[in-house]
């Protein structure tokens, strides 16, 4: 039940940020094993003077931060980095030009389903990969 946020420049097709939004959850599909179906991803645009970068990055510069349960492996956290970093570069983002943050946050603490803890909930999937 991953909340996930792409952050660019204004520069891309809405085509491209439909493509970006789709590749970003088929690699938490893939690597943190999650639902098809568990979908929250929104994508945030600036002007460039509203994102500034650090020297050597382009205007392709893609920040994605993730909020997900605690309790996934490092290799699994490897393999979505690896995973993502692969897809976006189909949009021509190198790999010096994506950041991707995880934010671990324990079960307890994510109120869902009517403001249950996510600890109290059946979620249908295995959170430890």
């Amino acid at each position: 039940m991953p909340i996930a946020c792409i952050e660019v420049r204004k520069k891309w097709s809405r085509q491209d940020k439909y493509l970006m939004i789709q590749a970003l959850h088929a690699s938490m599909v893939e690597c943190l094993r999650i639902p098809e179906h568990d979908k929250f991803i929104r994508l945030r645009e600036y002007q460039p003077e509203d994102f500034v970068v650090p020297p050597g990055c382009t205007e392709s510069h893609v920040l994605i931060e993730i909020s997900l349960f605690s309790g996934r492996s490092l290799d699994a956290k490897r393999a979505l980095y690896e995973a993502i970093v692969s897809r976006f570069s189909e949009f021509g983002v190198s790999k010096g030009d994506i950041r991707i943050i995880l934010y671990e946050v324990p079960q307890e603490n994510w109120g869902i389903r009517g403001g249950i803890p996510a600890s109290e909930v059946d979620l249908g999937f295995k959170v430890e990969v």
